[in-house]
């Protein structure tokens, strides 16, 4: 948690104050004292249960980067050793001595969609997330009062009016009058967490220099550090995964085995499988291609398409990815379960741990690991 108070999803859409973020560059690894929640070196080869409870750990406040550094390629990278259990301190810019030729960096182009309305003067809120057809949308919404079955309201240039909410998991399904102007008049949906309001800069910044395929509401955040002249210089294919509410919403459950993932629209195309086949190690660049990639069957892949809930926690095995570039995740979220998983949790623990110690800037606009 950070301390003092829990980093939560969109629920509510609740928002934590604003900080600064905090400027990039490293120092030699030093000891400390150990971030609470992540154990010690000497609990390497500790195995976490099948309890949420277990992926807590605190996070001081001002390690959330709220804006991204002015270049993208400025980032820090950990780069964790899983053979050797070893941790070393690089700069994002490094990444190409780890890539050998015959390697395959697999990124996500899905672009983020400008989907969080605002009306009412901001007292109602929408963020669509999966299009039902013309005009017609499913969105979260809130306040709950204000977006019941019936209520219409002007946003975006139409008006919304609320069909029906599913008893689940308290999603609208909303009927424009006509399709709103997203690009014009939306807002980029940034995760509650950066505490603050997006702006020009989130247009650009909270969006790959690859995204090309319109549908998610969360970017990709591992490609974020990306130029167009690093992806230039390094073998790479592209696969779609669009990110969805999901990712914003708190694990409930105390069993990991209760918990469900929303399903993800994704799609590999034949030249993408084809390099797949051919590549010696696949180098999954975040979270989304790796799910993409372990979503497929074993052996052979194919050019394939459709939705996943896939749910990678410990005691998975993997079948495609032989590593993983990814961002600093939420303590209790999927995805720092996803990381322990794929690295052992008691390495990813210790490498948390160090990075809370060196100051990496964690979350969206945050710092990188390479797992290798």
């Amino acid at each position: 948690m950070v301390v003092g108070e829990r980093l939560r999803g969109l629920r509510g859409f609740s928002r934590l104050p604003r900080e600064e973020a905090q400027k990039a560059g490293g120092r030699p690894s030093r000891g400390g004292r150990q971030p609470r929640g992540l154990g010690t070196r000497g609990e390497k080869e500790k195995q976490l249960s099948g309890r949420i409870s277990d992926y807590d750990f605190e996070l001081p406040r001002e390690l959330v980067a709220s804006r991204p550094l002015p270049e993208r390629s400025a980032s820090r990278m950990l780069v964790v050793d899983r053979t050797a259990g070893k941790l070393e301190h690089c700069m994002f810019r490094d990444l190409p001595r780890f890539i050998a030729p015959e390697d395959l960096l697999v990124l996500n182009d899905s672009r983020v969609i400008p989907a969080r309305l605002l009306a009412d003067e901001g007292r109602i809120e929408l963020l669509l997330f999966s299009r039902l057809g013309p005009a017609r949308w499913r969105a979260f919404a809130r306040p709950g009062k204000r977006t019941r079955p019936g209520d219409s309201f002007r946003v975006a240039g139409t008006i919304a009016r609320i069909e029906s909410v599913e008893e689940s998991d308290g999603t609208r399904i909303v009927q424009f009058e006509a399709e709103p102007d997203l690009e014009a008049l939306g807002h980029m949906p940034i995760p509650p967490y950066l505490g603050r309001e997006d702006d020009e800069e989130d247009r650009t910044r909270y969006q790959t220099v690859f995204a090309r395929r319109n549908g998610s509401v969360a970017a990709p955040t591992a490609g974020l550090h990306f130029t167009r002249e690093i992806l230039a210089a390094l073998p790479h294919a592209f696969v779609t995964l669009h990110v969805g509410p999901g990712t914003f919403l708190p694990v409930r459950a105390e069993q990991l085995d209760e918990h469900r993932m929303h399903e993800e629209e994704y799609e590999v195309s034949t030249e993408t499988a084809q390099r797949i086949n051919e590549a010696r190690r696949v180098i999954a660049v975040g979270t989304t291609s790796l799910r993409v990639l372990e979503s497929l069957p074993p052996g052979a892949v194919s050019a394939c398409g459709g939705r996943t809930d896939l749910f990678i926690r410990p005691g998975f095995a993997f079948r495609h990815a032989g590593a993983l570039m990814t961002n600093f995740h939420l303590p209790k979220s999927t995805l720092f379960v996803l990381v322990c998983a794929f690295a052992g949790a008691g390495l990813m623990r210790e490498a948390y741990a160090e990075a809370i110690r060196e100051k990496y800037r964690f979350f969206s606009y945050g710092d990188c690991m390479l797992i290798v």
